[in-house]
């Protein structure tokens, strides 16, 4: 993360503005800072009222991986549409998932983690961007992967 003092943040009104999804599927509740075209950090406050934890699983609730991915696009897609923004070239459009690759998980997330979601444009090929994600909880890496979405 950048050690700036004009980091760019964008809260939970703005990323509603940004990206269509709504609870129970919005998966990022804050960005922390964002260069546009080139790298986001975000938050997920994973709180034990999330609705998947009534079936995975009731006696030890374990974030699904996938929704973790989930999370990496849907980061993904807030820096495509601030970028637009930043760059003065507005699109509601949607961007979506495209294609996963390298997955790997390296931890349980449970109820009381907080998610710091860090993604790296790797590529851009309009409408195509392909960004590297990585998932922490605290400092220990708990998912990374390569995510592909379009336009």
């Amino acid at each position: 993360m950048s050690d700036h003092t004009d980091k760019k943040s964008i809260d939970i009104q703005k990323i509603m503005q940004l990206i269509p999804h709504r609870y129970p599927f919005l998966l990022v509740d804050r960005v922390l800072d964002y260069v546009p075209s080139v790298r986001l950090t975000a938050i997920k406050n994973v709180t034990a009222n999330e609705p998947f934890f009534t079936g995975h699983f009731p006696a030890r609730p374990v974030m699904p991986g996938v929704l973790m991915l989930e999370a990496i696009a849907q980061a993904g897609a807030i820096l495509f549409f601030q970028t637009h923004i930043d760059l003065g070239k507005p699109d509601d459009g949607l961007m979506l998932f495209a294609g996963v690759d390298n997955a790997r998980f390296k931890k349980i997330v449970q109820p009381g983690d907080q998610l710091r979601i860090e993604v790296e444009v790797l590529k851009i090929r309009t409408p195509i961007w392909r960004i590297q994600g990585k998932v922490f909880v605290e400092d220990k890496l708990v998912c990374s992967a390569e995510i592909l979405s379009a336009q």
